[in-house]
């Protein structure tokens, strides 16, 4: 075999082994992760506000801290509950679905907003789990403290058996 040919397969076989090793580590996340999660404490520093200036879309990054948990999480069931953090939000029932080893839990109101939180199967730090929290919610005026525009928040939750 020439050098290319033995280069070649060196790679595949290389590249291989690095899927197969990110596939077992994949699983070995999904089966402490959020598919066994009954409770989750999750905190988000990082956020992106969405809002239209001159009708065009704009974006605004940010720092946050933004803190939410959840318990009584029964994703066969379809069931949660919205436990409580540093908002507004009154405690209340919530849907919870598993899809692709990520958790989506989805929080809906009478107001129309619709808010969905959701957990992957991958670590960020010290064995906690990769979260996205979004808000699709908009008003006319902004209000200070009160959400106004959707946003989008990144962190990262600490999952409960």
């Amino acid at each position: 075999m020439s050098i290319r040919r033995h280069l070649a397969v060196f790679v595949l076989i290389v590249v291989f082994a690095l899927a197969g090793a990110h596939a077992v580590l994949g699983q070995r996340s999904a089966q402490t992760g959020p598919a066994r999660a009954k409770a989750l404490n999750c905190v988000f520093s990082v956020v992106a506000t969405a809002s239209w200036k001159n009708g065009e879309p704009v974006a605004e990054i940010k720092t946050a801290k933004l803190s939410l948990e959840f318990d009584t999480i029964e994703p066969q069931e379809g069931s949660a509950r919205y436990a409580g953090g540093d908002t507004n939000l009154a405690v209340s029932d919530i849907i919870a679905q598993l899809s692709g080893g990520s958790l989506h839990l989805l929080q809906t109101s009478r107001s129309g907003a619709v808010y969905i939180t959701t957990v992957y199967p991958s670590e960020s730090r010290g064995g906690k789990l990769k979260a996205v929290h979004a808000r699709h919610e908009y008003t006319e005026v902004s209000l200070p403290g009160y959400t106004s525009r959707p946003e989008q928040y990144y962190g990262e939750c600490d999952a409960k058996p």
